[in-house]
């Protein structure tokens, strides 16, 4: 089937919906998806894509919209920048694949993100994907410490292969229920996820989700024998969750008393996404091994981990590798994405049209019943819906209708999330503008008011 798309020329303007949704030639494709691809993915609103340009998006039928996804958190530097793009198309004339023989870029890229991380991160090792990061770091703690506990969180979401999977804080979630079992070796923790504290107390006086749990999950559910704790420095998958004040130092300090590796996964939080180039970087601590993915490229698969050489020195030939990994086409992209973020001050406008944002969002929290609970960091923003704000009770049916009709009116949210399904992620790209952040937080609001008439 050869499908026509409507000729634009210059910059897409939205948002703009001309036909009903969705339109016929996506009602086609939905069909073909349905007929021939299992039913494994995320249940997104039925937007086809077709094209992107910085943050607005045109679907098969010439329908266009603001996109606060990001594609899941990926096109930090707006869909299709003409930089990546021109990387792209020569990089394709010359070579892309090159297994792991050392081609032009994948080691200019390794030495730039050793550049940017903190001094002690010296090695990088090219990957694909961020569950490949997650995996790989696994590994190396084992491989390094000669130990084999690795400590995670509730509520962790760290990829769907199987040790990333094993990693995951929830195991009654679509992505790892019937899946069992699972490595063995791992313990999980309590994040802290403030507005539903499972033991009813609040930062200032919670000993429980603090380094005093951690010494009691050493002593009842381990041989004493941890190699590394990994964690997110915030929980994209459960809720864009941030951390209290003053967590993250306890955690790092914890880690080096006992001689355990601190891993972070900074696969959704990096490259300018929270309003620093790294997320860590809010918390002034640093990773003994960081993983790196989604944003890292903007546009083409591509992940990374950085790590200290005494941790990275252990690997031997052929105990690390990927065939797709730091191909000189993807690596030649990131490259170029990185200068991009840096040079375009992308994690400066993150967190400037950020707070702008936050602010607004703030205000429809005060506004709507159904608003619970507002957090975020520079462009990542996580809506809890719930019944009533007394009762924190969660309304999943409520965040559907709202993602459903903010689609209608040409916002693109992705599918819900976090516990219970009722989170609203709000993550657009960091070319946003304060007005074009404005009209999706605008849009969103007239959302709600539907969704709550229904």
């Amino acid at each position: 089937m050869v499908l026509s798309s409507p000729t634009l020329t210059g910059e897409l303007r939205g948002p703009r919906i001309v036909t009903e949704l969705p339109g016929p030639q996506a009602q086609r494709l939905l069909a073909l998806s349905e007929e021939y691809e299992p039913q494994a993915m995320s249940d997104q609103v039925p937007m086809v894509w077709a094209r992107g340009e910085r943050v607005w998006l045109e679907d098969v039928d010439g329908n266009v919209f603001l996109d606060f996804t990001s594609g899941v958190l990926v096109v930090n530097a707006g869909h299709s920048h003409p930089r990546l793009v021109a990387a792209m198309r020569e990089q394709a004339d010359r070579v892309v694949n090159t297994y792991d023989f050392v081609n032009e870029w994948r080691p200019r890229l390794a030495q730039r993100l050793v550049e940017i991380t903190p001094p002690n991160l010296s090695k990088a090792v090219i990957l694909t994907t961020g569950a490949e990061t997650t995996e790989a770091a696994i590994k190396l703690a084992r491989k390094y410490t000669g130990r084999y506990e690795i400590i995670a969180f509730h509520g962790a979401f760290h990829g769907r292969t199987y040790g990333a999977m094993s990693l995951g804080g929830k195991r009654s979630s679509a992505g790892t229920k019937g899946f069992g079992p699972f490595l063995p070796g791992i313990v999980f923790a309590p994040f802290p996820y403030c507005y539903r504290c499972p033991f009813g107390q609040t930062p200032d006086n919670c000993r429980l989700h603090g380094t005093d749990y951690l010494d009691w999950l050493v002593e009842t559910e381990t041989e004493d024998n941890v190699a590394a704790v990994i964690v997110e420095t915030y929980q994209g998958g459960s809720g864009s969750i941030m951390a209290p004040e003053g967590w993250f130092p306890k955690l790092e300090a914890w880690c080096r008393r006992r001689d355990i590796l601190l891993i972070i996964d900074e696969v959704q939080a990096s490259f300018g996404r929270t309003g620093k180039l790294f997320g860590f970087q809010h918390y002034g601590i640093t990773p003994n091994i960081l993983c790196l993915g989604k944003g890292i490229s903007s546009s083409v698969p591509l992940a990374a981990i950085v790590g200290e050489s005494r941790i990275m020195d252990s690997l031997t030939p052929g105990s690390l590798g990927s065939t797709h990994g730091g191909n000189a086409l993807c690596s030649r992209v990131a490259l170029e994405n990185v200068n991009v973020i840096i040079e375009e001050g992308l994690s400066e406008n993150a967190a400037r049209v950020g707070g702008q944002m936050m602010a607004r969002l703030q205000e429809l929290q005060a506004r709507h019943e159904c608003i619970g609970d507002v957090r975020g960091l520079g462009l990542v923003f996580g809506i809890e819906i719930v019944t009533a704000k007394a009762t924190r009770q969660p309304d999943a049916a409520m965040t559907h209708r709202i993602v459903e009709a903010a689609y209608r009116r040409g916002l693109l949210l992705i599918a819900p999330i976090g516990f219970y399904g009722n989170v609203l992620r709000l993550a657009p790209p960091l070319v946003i503008t304060e007005a074009e952040a404005i009209t999706g937080v605008d849009l969103l609001g007239e959302a709600i008011s539907e969704a709550t008439l229904a």
